[in-house]
């Protein structure tokens, strides 16, 4: 138990895990709770919470449209440095927590909480991301965790208690066992948990949500066109779009396609390795994107360095760090780096597919006149590359003389 506890806001989905843990902190904490859900575009209603908090007692109920700041403040500043966590997670859960702790501090500074709360396990990833990020924010915050100060460590415990104490739960599973763990908004869908603990499973093709089997996608290609500024797609097909309803069909184009299914073992920051499922349809068809913009206007070493630079990038926001001086440093840089990434990219969409038609850019780097392999009229004197090679090669001449002698 924390102790000095006094009023908490509780990070709130109306879920099994929050459902309970409501419950829980009323019961253990004996003080007001107040409820924060956010939507960032997960696709389910997110007004039945509020009639679920007011049922379990809550007075102060917060639930906001996060949508628009969430892509445009968070994942687009993340696609701008072409994140992958491990060479292929698009780090949809991860980049969603900074923004949610954010808030959550904001509320309780706003309603005269002295602490909040969270559903993340002890396990996982999501209690340092969110915590770290608190703690960024306000360092005095008190930070409850349920689940490491409870015995309810399974998810059918969880359900149990649920019953036992008359909260409403949806989504069981079919076969009558606990739901997938589940986590969404509009960069990604994760599912997590039941024969998916082992990797030797398939996953079951009713579990996913936004995507068709790739199989069964259509069997007619589906070309679309997104426009970029300053390293940030602002149209779609020729049309200017606010952030979020940019991701937000291309979710729609690339479900509909079957693009966007991960099935990924990772090492999670608390040192264990944890296999989850993903469906990431927008965010598969935007990276693709918008490494083919920069690959015509950024600087060769410039582009290089970003690469190197990525899988820090990313591991600092899938280990929680997203207010860390580090990150926001890094963001500069890469930033900076943004500001002639301008054009526009052609795309296919083909059975889970997403292949590069086309690119072009005001701002492009390529000269056709230099890069030709007719006569380019001078354009390139082809002597110069005989000292460059030789200049390259002397470190490597003279390494090979020396292991003679």
């Amino acid at each position: 138990m924390i102790k000095g506890v006094k009023k908490i806001v509780l990070a709130y989905s109306g879920g099994l895990d929050t459902s309970v843990i409501l419950k829980w902190l009323q019961q253990q904490y004996n003080c007001d709770v107040v409820t924060f859900t956010a939507d960032l575009g997960q696709k389910e209603e997110i007004e039945p919470a509020r009639a679920k908090a007011k049922s379990a007692g809550v007075n102060e109920i917060f639930i906001e449209d996060l949508r628009e700041e969430f892509v445009r403040d968070y994942v687009f500043p993340m696609f701008r440095a072409n994140a992958l966590y491990e060479g292929e997670y698009l780090l949809g859960t991860s980049i969603a927590r900074p923004l949610i702790a954010k808030r959550l501090v904001q509320i309780a500074h706003k309603t005269g909480c002295n602490a909040i709360s969270h559903g993340a396990t002890g396990k996982g990833n999501d209690q340092v991301r969110f915590e770290l990020g608190a703690y960024a924010i306000d360092p005095d915050i008190k930070i409850i965790a349920p689940w490491r100060e409870w015995d309810l460590l399974s998810r059918e415990k969880l359900l149990k208690y649920a019953t036992d104490n008359n909260i409403p739960v949806e989504m069981k599973h079919k076969s009558g066992g606990s739901p997938y763990s589940m986590d969404a908004n509009l960069l990604h869908i994760s599912y997590e948990g039941r024969h998916l603990e082992d990797p030797k499973n398939e996953p079951e093709e009713s579990m996913w949500r936004w995507s068709v089997d790739p199989k069964n996608a259509p069997e007619n290609f589906q070309e679309i066109t997104i426009g970029f500024k300053n390293g940030d797609p602002e149209s779609l097909n020729g049309k200017n779009l606010l952030p979020h309803e940019i991701l937000d069909q291309l979710n729609t184009l690339g479900g509909e396609n079957g693009i966007g299914r991960l099935d990924l073992v990772e090492n999670r920051y608390v040192g264990m390795k944890a296999r989850g499922c993903y469906e990431t349809p927008g965010g598969t068809i935007l990276l693709k994107a918008h490494r083919a913009i920069e690959s015509l206007t950024l600087d060769r070493e410039v582009a290089h360095l970003k690469d190197e630079l990525m899988p820090r990038y990313a591991s600092l926001i899938y280990n929680g760090y997203w207010w860390s001086p580090e990150r926001i440093a890094l963001q500069t840089l890469i930033d900076h780096t943004q500001k002639n990434v301008n054009g526009w990219v052609r795309l296919s969409l083909y059975k889970g597919n997403v292949t590069l038609i086309a690119r072009d850019s005001n701002d492009s780097l390529f000269d056709p006149e230099v890069a030709t392999f007719e006569d380019d009229g001078g354009a390139f004197d082809h002597q110069d590359a005989a000292g460059f090679i030789k200049l390259n090669a002397l470190r490597l001449r003279l390494n090979k003389k020396r292991t003679k002698s």
